[in-house]
């Protein structure tokens, strides 16, 4: 099946939002220099897209876009399950995600999941933090920064 890239500016750069008829494979960060693809753009990928502009122009919260079923390990679609439950505008610990799951332990493990999200501000990923900081993020710590502001989160968070 064929994959299409749709691409949303924003004030940090460009994204790319891939996906086929059907689903949204991937988010591309403006770090990973998405490009768009020629021809019609996929239902699924024009939505995608859409919403990640509304998102940008803080018109959107929520995402309602089908998210491809790639393949990660058990481990991994826990934690993207419990990004996905963290509320706009609210930050949580990679520890605070650890527990959420049920592994306390697992706060490095916890990050590498965050790192390997294919689809971030869907998931997302920007929304978690280190106990005594802002923690890392794959699109670079000023992307991290603006999505958290984006969002309002209070500045101690950021």
């Amino acid at each position: 099946m064929q994959h299409f890239v749709a691409t949303v500016q924003s004030p940090v750069g460009l994204w790319g939002v891939e996906g086929t008829e059907r689903s949204i494979t991937r988010v591309w960060m403006p770090s990973e220099h998405p490009r768009t693809t020629r021809g019609a753009t996929p239902s699924a990928v024009a939505e995608g897209a859409h919403q990640l502009a509304e998102y940008f122009a803080h018109q959107r919260r929520d995402f309602t876009v089908t998210l491809e079923d790639v393949d990660a390990t058990d481990f991994q679609r826990e934690v993207w399950d419990a990004l996905a439950a963290i509320p706009y505008g609210e930050v949580r610990t990679y520890g605070d995600v650890a527990r959420t799951i049920g592994r306390p332990r697992a706060v490095r493990a916890v990050g590498q999941a965050n790192h390997v999200n294919p689809w971030p501000i869907i998931v997302p990923c920007h929304r978690v933090v280190a106990a005594n900081g802002l923690g890392g993020y794959g699109g670079g710590l000023a992307v991290k920064e603006f999505l958290l502001a984006l969002e309002r989160v209070p500045a101690r968070h950021r």
